[in-house]
């Protein structure tokens, strides 16, 4: 099991993973989410989706140690005042 952070307290990290039907089927036993991909890693990527929505974490900007431990300098990510592409409209 891994060991990670939600909503700022550690805990450990239990996947369950397993064959069905033809899908793999993956749960986060925590939060009791579950996925399905074609693929494990279709499924887990699934998963990481999934639990971050549940847990409100989708979408919101990343702080600048998650930057840094992506490899990224918090300076580079800044948009400024530029408009987005059309195709975000």
């Amino acid at each position: 099991m891994a060991s990670s952070t939600r909503n700022g307290e550690a805990h450990e990290d239990e996947i369950r993973l397993w064959r069905e039907d033809g899908w793999w089927v993956a749960e986060d036993v925590e939060t009791g989410v579950t996925t399905q991909g074609e693929t494990r890693e279709d499924a887990l990527a699934n998963l990481d989706d999934a639990v971050s929505l549940h847990e409100g974490d989708a979408g919101r900007e990343p702080t600048p140690e998650e930057l840094r431990e992506l490899g990224v300098d918090p300076a580079d990510n800044e948009t400024a005042d530029d408009e987005p592409p059309d195709v975000l409209d």
